[in-house]
């Protein structure tokens, strides 16, 4: 810090300036906020690592499980018309898709049920928009950290949604890992960008409402279960309805590219994947943030 001489000025003289320099620049103070805002979410992350590793486990271990090991042993697997063959070729289709859905899922959690939360009886927010950074940024550390929680979530959840399976049912899986390495980050950074836009767009009291109109449809027309390809054959008069009314949803995509990046089957062409994803994204993110402003001037 520079400061100039501040002796009080003889009589009749001008007072003399006093400079002070900042010790760094806004921008540097900004990064050093959003750092410490990412770190701050990601301690506490590890502090109920065991809780985090739970609720994103149980509903991709239930998946596999009830469809790759109950039903086949049953005698009711999908696609057990054609054996155990059938059998593992909807493994092989399903696996891709619990991945996409545990990242959704882990974005919706940690981004949007908690944003609702801090704008409603914990009032956490006011401690937030404290921090010496603009507004906006404070919603981007949020969408950061939530990133970083889905990508943890994808790794725990890939290994045992391949190993859940009943005797002769084997999902083929093979990694592409240039396009595994570059699009489950895509992935974490859409679905947490759509958590902000959730999470500051419904009240705390319409948490239900969205997990039951928004949520549930997205996750059933979502490419979970079946390939985009395949919906060809839902048509009325030769129109792909189906096929087409799908494309408004960010986790088709995702589960397209899954299974471009854990299998060999048919999907959706890479050079629509990749583009649409970066398309929500910029969607999502802007319109949480202009939400996120809003709710926290008014």
């Amino acid at each position: 810090m520079a400061v100039s001489d501040a002796s009080p000025p003889p009589a009749g003289r001008p007072a003399q300036r006093i400079d002070v320099l900042p010790r760094r620049s806004a921008a540097a103070s900004s990064r050093s906020a959003l750092a410490g805002l990412i770190r701050r979410d990601l301690t506490v992350l590890k502090k109920s690592f065991g809780e985090f590793v739970g609720r994103t486990v149980m509903q991709p271990f239930l998946l596999v499980f009830v469809f790759l090991y109950v039903f086949p042993l049953i005698g009711q697997g999908i696609g057990s018309g054609g054996g155990t063959a059938g059998e593992s070729a909807f493994a092989t289709v399903l696996v891709p898709g619990v991945v996409s859905i545990a990242i959704m899922f882990q974005g919706i959690q940690s981004v949007a049920i908690q944003m609702s939360q801090e704008f409603g009886f914990t009032r956490e927010i006011e401690d937030r928009v404290q921090a010496p950074c603009p507004i906006w940024m404070i919603a981007v550390a949020r969408v950061l950290s939530g990133a970083a929680q889905g990508l943890i979530s994808a790794v725990i959840v890939l290994p045992i949604a391949a190993v859940v399976h009943a005797p002769g049912v084997h999902p083929h899986l093979v990694i592409h890992w240039w396009i595994v390495v570059t699009l489950i980050p895509l992935s974490c950074v859409t679905m947490t960008s759509l958590g902000l836009f959730l999470g500051t767009t419904f009240e705390p009291r319409n948490i239900g409402v969205m997990f039951g109109f928004v949520v549930l449809p997205l996750v059933f027309l979502g490419g979970t279960y079946y390939q985009w390809t395949k919906l060809s054959l839902v048509q009325v008069g030769g129109f792909h309805w189906l096929q087409v009314l799908v494309l408004v949803n960010p986790l088709i995509y995702m589960s397209e590219g899954m299974r471009a990046g854990f299998t060999d089957v048919s999907h959706m062409h890479l050079y629509i994947v990749y583009p649409v994803l970066v398309g929500f994204l910029v969607l999502f993110l802007g319109l949480g943030l202009r939400n996120f402003r809003h709710r926290v001037l008014s």
